[in-house]
């Protein structure tokens, strides 16, 4: 009984340093989920500024642009996947890895090869182990990413959508389409993962925006349409990856300060019925002890009387 109190006593301790070190993350992540909802939502003004000024340019120029144009026999699509690079978030990963897996199979299902594209490791780590080739991945910054991660990223799709595969078909794209999968923030309840296509270019006023449409302001161009479409569009495609980033780091925090909680709730459970379990051995223990005692003083009782 003895050894098997001392286990109980051993669980215990190291159930309480787990709860310790869940409780810390716990708070790290409500701390950082504040910080991350006000990028976002510092980030809202000028994508939905700039999501108004290409539907503008799109609408009222009538010029055709490599971003814009829709192939007529699209074959080829890359899919940006937005991941966490560490776990302990409950299903975050994975939710957005099994929207991402859906969406790849749609993609086939129409004749089209798929491209991965992943951001975060633990995208990363899930397509090596099912041997899925990835043709880019960055990680490092899931749950603090930066303007500059971003614009490479937007670059370097932008670039495969608009390269050709050889130098004879330099018009020919060498993806037809780039779509990305993230995981949009509600609430801190509520984090949602979102398939979009960004290119060609959906221009949808109000996507990322408030509900209210407004009336699409005119402009001029200086020195033309087709320079402001080369300058603006980039733009705009690394600006919806940026939000997407942001977007995807304050669902991660918010997931894993659920998820820590919950497990710093279920340590305190687990707790509380070690230490009835630890106290109903003990007293078993001692009462076993007090009969051994007693069995014994009687005995003796029954030899002496037994002499005499």
């Amino acid at each position: 009984m003895a050894v098997s109190l001392r286990e109980y006593r051993a669980r215990i301790k190291s159930t309480e340093s787990m709860k310790k070190i869940t409780r810390a993350m716990e708070l790290i992540a409500a701390s950082r989920i504040i910080k991350a909802q006000q990028r976002a939502q510092a980030a809202a003004p000028y994508a939905r500024e700039l999501t108004r000024a290409v539907s503008a340019l799109a609408t009222y120029s009538n010029v055709e642009h490599a971003l814009t144009t829709e192939p007529e026999n699209p074959t080829r699509a890359a899919v940006l996947v937005v991941t966490s690079d560490r776990g302990l978030a409950g299903a975050y990963s994975s939710s957005v890895l099994r929207e991402a897996d859906g969406l790849v199979e749609k993609l086939k299902a129409e004749g089209k090869e798929v491209d991965l594209y992943v951001t975060g490791r633990k995208g990363e780590a899930y397509f090596k182990f099912r041997g899925r080739p990835v043709a880019q991945s960055w990680t490092g910054f899931s749950d603090q990413p930066t303007y500059e991660a971003a614009k490479e990223i937007g670059a370097l799709l932008i670039d495969v959508f608009l390269q050709g595969a050889e130098a004879e078909k330099a018009a020919k794209p060498a993806v037809d389409e780039v779509h990305v999968v993230f995981t949009r923030f509600q609430s801190m309840l509520v984090q949602k993962p979102t398939a979009v296509r960004l290119l060609p270019l959906e221009v949808v006023e109000g996507v990322d925006a408030p509900e209210e449409q407004d009336i699409l302001p005119l402009y001029e161009f200086e020195p033309s349409a087709e320079e402001v479409l080369d300058g603006l569009l980039p733009q705009y495609v690394q600006s919806r990856i940026w939000f997407a980033l942001l977007q995807a780091a304050a669902s991660e925090l918010a997931a894993r300060q659920r998820a820590m909680k919950a497990a710093t709730d279920n340590a305190d459970e687990l707790i509380n019925k070690l230490t009835r379990i630890a106290n109903q051995a003990r007293q078993a223990g001692i009462t076993q002890e007090i009969s051994e005692i007693v069995g014994g003083v009687n005995a003796l009782a029954d030899a002496n009387s037994a002499n005499d």
